[in-house]
């Protein structure tokens, strides 16, 4: 599951890389050539500024919990992305004259995906990091351990430097289930 939330967010912070950076660097270009922008209000170069640098706010999130997918990290991250795709993919949806019905379904479907993928990479977190829990819980071994961080890690109840070999410290996740 990890491998599918960490996919998730690296095409959510691509897609909010690319559009925060244009937006933030060369707002007059972003609102000329990129698809359906024009069919928006009039062109704003504070408002396209402020929306990339947002944008890219929102990319550091999704970049930091790609690189690191605890749940801690990609649930506000990808709410965060949430909070401003879903909003976004029906202000569009409510919006579409000016549109040729390529444009319409092409805005619509590339919206509700990006918006679709922000809640199902929560979903998918709470799912594994459930999961992970339950397992723990069935082996014995307490399901509020540290170590739910990332499941397959081993679990540790002392700093690694205070351990000396043998220590019963030490619980791997194959040591606590047998």
């Amino acid at each position: 599951m990890t491998v599918v939330i960490r996919l998730g967010l690296a095409i959510l912070f691509l897609d909010q890389l690319v559009v925060g950076a244009w937006n933030a660097i060369s707002p007059e270009t972003f609102y000329r050539y990129f698809p359906t922008v024009d069919l928006t209000p009039p062109f704003s170069e504070h408002y396209a500024r402020d929306f990339g640098g947002a944008t890219l706010g929102i990319a550091l999130l999704l970049g930091i919990a790609s690189y690191k997918p605890a749940a801690h990290l990609v649930i506000p991250a990808a709410s965060a992305f949430s909070i401003f795709s879903v909003p976004h993919f029906f202000y569009h949806l409510a919006n579409l004259e000016g549109a040729t019905v390529g444009e319409a379904i092409a805005l619509t479907a590339a919206n509700a995906t990006v918006a679709l993928l922000g809640i199902a990479i929560i979903l998918v977190t709470i799912s594994r990091d459930r999961r992970a829990q339950r397992a723990r819980a069935v082996s014995g071994a307490s399901p509020h351990m540290p170590c739910n961080v990332v499941p397959d890690r081993p679990c540790v109840t002392r700093p690694l430097a205070t351990i000396r070999s043998g220590s019963p410290t030490v619980r791997s996740w194959s040591a606590m289930r047998g």
